[in-house]
């Protein structure tokens, strides 16, 4: 059996799950609405309180499936309570993002400015010049779109110059060596 599809989800206070045909769940909470279809293998229910989400059978495709419905509803209920964050760290010299309306402009050392729009419900907020904060309720996109900013810079191993996660660690080599 799937250890993390068996775990039955709890529906916090203020919370409303509602499940359409074809596994179309609907959670609206204090954050706003989150929309998703899920595989419809899978049958999700309602039960005190609790979200329980069962498997037809033990076919390789429905185990993996198991977990991942699970993991879905789970983070939807979890962005419309609390929301999801991405720290990202703008490292450099010269190296530098502002913020210009819903625009994200970020100095990156190219010749020109590069300028991101906001997606729909996804919100940055800077600390300071070079610390990016990507607020949203999907998980999903909030993780898309710190991705695609840290894509306009990856952080390069040598000196560490570039925009990387707050969290995440830059393995650095040894550059060159003089003749002996």
């Amino acid at each position: 059996m799937s250890r993390i599809g068996r775990m039955p989800i709890a529906i916090p206070a203020g919370v409303t799950v509602t499940i359409a045909e074809n596994n179309e769940v609907t959670v609206k909470g204090p954050k706003g609405t989150l929309v998703r279809e899920l595989p419809v293998e899978m049958t999700i229910k309602e039960e005190e309180g609790h979200i329980v989400v069962t498997r037809p059978n033990d076919l390789k495709r429905m185990k993996s499936l198991h977990g991942l419905t699970r993991t879905l509803v789970h983070n939807m209920i979890h962005g419309v309570t609390e929301g999801y964050e991405k720290v990202l760290e703008v490292n450099g010299v010269g190296y530098r993002a502002q913020k210009q309306g819903k625009k994200l402009v970020l100095s990156l050392g190219y010749s020109h400015p590069v300028e991101m729009e906001d997606p729909e419900g996804i919100e940055t907020v800077l600390e300071g010049q070079n610390k990016i904060t990507v607020k949203g309720i999907s998980k999903e996109k909030v993780g898309q779109y710190a991705a695609e900013i840290r894509s306009k810079r990856a952080p390069e191993p040598y000196k560490g110059k570039g925009i990387k996660y707050a969290d995440e660690v830059i393995r650095r080599k040894v550059g060159k060596t003089g003749k002996k």
